[in-house]
């Protein structure tokens, strides 16, 4: 049977395909969707763990227990999951142990255009790349049996575009695989030095057996075409490639760690004119040079974002294959939704000239105008250590203009130790935990303080102020985001404080429910005073000569009511 599937659904069939047992991840987009879809396999044990290290060292003891498991995250979070990533290189595996990275050329979602192939090669650890989902299913599976073959985690990349790319996939059945005794090898699976380092001799001897028996993998190939121009290819360049010259000699290659190196020489020798396509990073390239092969590559593409099929063409046959449309669109920033609950508190953040350190999530939108509700963002988390950093740098006096800024979701991520950190030092930054009942921006995940796991099963609830207080914190409170006044008297009290405060803006996502109340609608009364403008919803336009409310985008929120000093705004029908 064949079924068109998104990257993303194919890699979640692969696992299933492949027997896996438990897969673990954070969300995070573009991986998101992949451990959703694993959810729906009763077969399969999934969770949301609340970060990617954690997740990672959930499915590495999953693979010690004998199962085959994954783990799923995007590019960034393997940098919160490279202390135990580089280590199970070491340890090798007991099950099949899968790491699905997905990388986000373009910054789609994304605070940088890291590169993660720089990880396989740093810790030692195979790394596959498919080029549709087809391949994305495929290649999860060939991970499985490499994995075990060779005693290693294996990496397996998507990209944007792949993880969200539909193609025509064959399902099959799956397989029946059995856990793997379980034997005791402190030699192999505790890593104090003395063991650790006879494990790196065999890290490298897996390596190069690897990098031998890459030239003969099925997942590398050879396309032979016109032999004038060569491409060296992987992931969704290849697809780029094909289309954009299609009688072009390609290497494709399925493993781009290690690289098949006799191959990628056979391949040179046979063509005129040898180029190297790959987004990001000269990956590829700088090992195809430091061969002795001359090869043309980030001479002339860049380094940043995605490439495409005119960049291809572009840049190698200096013409255009077809016209472009060369329309400028207008601008469509990024803002919050209507009725979303961060509003209130980034209004009177900003009514009160507060600097903010901000954090990952769909509350960093409320960085731009006319919010402007955060100064910085950094990484998960960040936001809670900066805070505190900006104390310690400029005293308390100034700093008691600043607060931290972080979701609910990235505080259990990793701003618990932050505050953790803040409390020992004595320091006195103000938090604000924007709790809006879910993991926003990736698409409404669960999260340890929902109540519920990935399946929708009842669980324990993290109380955000129990965890606050046992921290150290002695000023924890909660505050509704649209009571505006209140906000205004919480936050000028708090941050007036010698000690550290906690304040909790409880109010869940305005897209949790499908209720919608009674829009609003401006009257006559209005004075075009501009003040409903300031909230920043995109619901209220300014028109030439009057601010109307669109009824289309309105949820009936009812906060830019509390705004309005003329009383102007009335609901629908009133």
């Amino acid at each position: 049977m064949k079924k068109l599937m998104l990257g993303n659904e194919a890699v979640a069939r692969g696992a299933y395909e492949a027997g896996v047992k438990v897969a673990t991840a954070y969300p995070g987009t573009p991986s998101t969707e992949i451990t959703e879809f694993v959810a729906k396999y009763d077969e399969i044990y999934a969770e949301w763990s609340p970060n990617e290290k954690v997740a990672m060292e959930v499915a590495i003891g999953a693979s010690i227990g004998g199962a085959r498991a994954m783990v799923t995250m995007k590019h960034v979070g393997l940098n919160v999951a490279a202390d135990p990533l580089f280590t199970v290189s070491y340890t090798g595996v007991n099950g099949g142990l899968v790491i699905l990275v997905a990388d986000d050329p373009g910054m789609h979602s994304s605070q940088n255009e890291q590169d993660s192939r720089y990880y396989a090669r740093s810790a030692h650890i195979p790394m596959l790349e498919p080029a549709d989902s087809q391949e994305a299913k495929d290649f999860v599976k060939f991970g499985f049996k490499l994995s075990e073959e060779y005693d290693t985690p294996v990496l397996v990349r998507m990209t944007t575009r792949i993880s969200h790319s539909q193609s025509i996939v064959e399902i099959k059945e799956r397989e029946n695989i059995e856990l793997k005794p379980y034997k005791k090898d402190i030699a192999k699976y505790v890593m104090m030095p003395g063991m650790a380092i006879k494990r790196h001799i065999v890290v490298e001897d897996r390596m190069n057996k690897l990098a031998e028996n890459a030239n003969s993998l099925e997942i590398n190939r050879i396309e032979w075409g016109d032999k004038k121009i060569g491409i060296i290819t992987s992931g969704i360049a290849y697809q780029y490639v094909k289309e954009a010259l299609p009688e072009a000699s390609v290497l494709k290659l399925g493993m781009v760690h290690p690289l098949p190196k006799k191959m990628i020489k056979k391949f040179a020798k046979e063509v005129e004119t040898l180029y190297i396509v790959e987004e990001l990073e000269p990956v590829i390239e700088e090992q195809v040079k430091s061969m002795g092969i001359k090869a043309i590559g980030k001479e002339i593409f860049s380094v940043q974002g995605e490439l495409s099929v005119r960049k291809v063409l572009s840049a190698i046959s200096k013409e255009e294959k077809k016209v472009i449309n060369k329309e400028i669109l207008p601008n469509r920033p990024p803002v919050l939704c209507p009725g979303c609950p961060h509003r209130g508190i980034y209004y009177v953040m900003n009514k009160l000239k507060l600097h903010a350190t901000g954090d990952i999530g769909c509350y960093t939108l409320g960085a731009l105008p006319p919010l402007d509700g955060i100064d910085t963002c950094v990484c998960m988390g960040a936001s809670v250590g900066m805070a505190h950093g900006i104390e310690k740098a400029r005293g308390r006096d100034f700093s008691k203009n600043w607060v931290g800024v972080i979701g609910d979701s990235t505080f259990i991520h990793s701003g618990i130790t932050g505050l953790i950190d803040i409390i020992y030092n004595k320091g006195i930054s103000t938090i604000i935990i924007l709790d809006n009942s879910t993991t926003g921006m990736t698409g409404h995940q669960d999260h340890p303080a929902t109540g519920k796991t990935i399946k929708g099963e009842p669980a324990p609830i993290l109380n955000l102020v129990e965890l606050s207080k046992a921290v150290g914190v002695k000023n924890v409170r909660v505050v509704d985001p649209f009571d505006l006044k209140e906000v205004e008297v919480v936050l000028k009290e708090e941050t007036s404080k010698d000690e550290a405060s906690v304040i909790i803006a409880s109010r869940p996502c305005a897209l949790l429910s499908k209720k919608k109340d009674p829009v609003y609608k401006i009257t006559d009364s209005c004075v075009m005073c501009g003040l409903c403008l300031k909230l920043g919803c995109p619901a209220i336009e300014k028109q030439t000569n009057k601010v109307v409310i669109n009824d289309a985008l309105c949820n009936g929120c009812g906060l830019c009511t509390k705004v309005c000093k003329s009383n102007a705004i009335v609901r629908e029908g009133e």
